[in-house]
């Protein structure tokens, strides 16, 4: 079992900043891919970034050279650094982890205002 908790979420204006953190707890070991998706109301949850145990990344074309996703030294905790935020990156972000079981966090709101 994989247990994820989300932070970081808030309002901001388009334009700026914000830094979302995700910290897994119980089997980390297991864990092959950490990542972020996000659900905007009436749409499907989307993939934003992903980032693999051997350190490769993935991105969504819609936030390519503005959102950037870590792992923490520990490598238990994934950051998605989010600039140039728009409008249309308003959604509930869903940290993910995958160790051939899919776990979830509970979501972390991000609104960006225009």
């Amino acid at each position: 079992q994989v247990q994820l908790v989300e932070s970081g979420g808030g309002l901001v204006q388009a334009g700026g900043s914000l830094r979302l953190s995700c910290a897994a707890s119980g089997s980390i070991f297991s864990i092959n891919v950490m990542g972020w998706y996000r659900q905007a109301p009436g749409k499907q949850r989307e993939l934003v970034a992903t980032f693999t145990r051997g350190g490769s990344t993935n991105y969504a074309d819609s936030v390519k050279g503005r959102f950037t996703i870590s792992r923490g030294n520990a490598k238990n905790t994934v950051y998605l650094q989010m600039n140039s935020l728009k409008p249309e990156d308003t959604a509930v972000y869903y940290c993910n982890a995958f160790s051939g079981y899919t776990y979830w966090g509970q979501g972390t709101q991000v609104t960006v205002s225009s």
